[in-house]
């Protein structure tokens, strides 16, 4: 106090050294700023997002136990020859089945995903198309509850034909790689029968299919040995091949012998798709 009572105010001043301060740079700011909002994408990373993109949302899951990693290229369409689509899906989670699809299809068009698209199931086993002899390696693997003896009913197909567009899509599978178990196993597998609608399919882009309004007779030279073996098929054991083929494409004669008609409708898909 002084002079009565007038406050005195006294302030403490602190000297700051600038030189011992150090301010960052603009450059450093913004490598800080682009280090914070863009996160670096490891495989991790990449693995998890290809993990879901394999995974259809449309779809139910039920995961099956037996798998390897592999790139899809082709669908392979089987029909399950059990009893119900529960059956089924208990048999692809048993340890000693030691077999797998991608997809299973109920009679109902119920769809259930079984392992990702992305993953190698076990559904073609010993198997052959063109030069490829492990199609477990580059295929999807579709089975239809069917039990081999029946047609297969339209939400069943249709279901089918919308997964089948929807996987083309996303993995731009070639029109001529949608095939049947037994395209790839002659006198191995059947399946999925001649109830299977090859044609309609094939009218939506999932597979070939001969022009039955030019059936012209093939020239003396034609090889159908040779036609089949370009096609894809493996002529190995021939007569199990030309059952597969008409098991496909004539279906009311499934027999070991080509007659002139099979011989044209060979000749048709030679000239028209290979």
């Amino acid at each position: 106090m002084r002079n009565g009572n007038t406050p005195v105010l006294h302030l403490d001043v602190v000297k700051i050294n600038t030189d011992s301060v150090k301010s960052p740079s603009i450059s450093e700011l913004l490598a800080e700023e682009q280090a914070v909002a863009l996160p670096v994408l490891t495989t991790e990373h990449k693995f998890d997002t290809q993990w879901r993109e394999g995974i259809n949302k449309n779809a139910d899951w039920a995961e099956a136990i037996h798998y390897d990693i592999r790139k899809p290229n082709f669908v392979i369409i089987h029909h399950t020859a059990q009893h119900s689509l529960a059956q089924t899906i208990r048999t692809f989670q048993l340890e000693h089945t030691k077999v797998s699809a991608h997809y299973v299809i109920g009679k109902d068009g119920r769809v259930v995903q079984m392992l990702n698209d992305y993953l190698r199931s076990w559904h073609a086993g010993r198997s052959k198309w063109g030069n490829v002899t492990d199609m477990n390696s580059v295929s999807l693997g579709i089975e239809l509850d069917n039990n081999g003896r029946e047609p297969f009913p339209e939400a069943q197909v249709n279901a089918l034909m919308t997964l089948l567009d929807t996987l083309k899509t996303k993995y731009r599978i070639p029109f001529t790689n949608f095939l049947g178990h037994a395209d790839v196993a002659p006198g191995r597998k059947n399946d999925p029968s001649t109830f299977f609608p090859w044609k309609r399919l094939a009218e939506r882009g999932f597979g070939v299919w001969y022009d039955e309004r030019n059936l012209v007779p093939p020239p003396n030279n034609f090889n159908y040995v040779d036609a089949l073996r370009i096609i894809g098929y493996d002529v190995s054991n021939l007569n199990a091949t030309i059952v597969a083929f008409k098991q496909k494409f004539i279906v009311t004669d499934v027999s070991k012998e080509l007659t002139d008609y099979d011989r044209r409708v060979l000749y048709n898909l030679y000239r028209r798709y290979f």
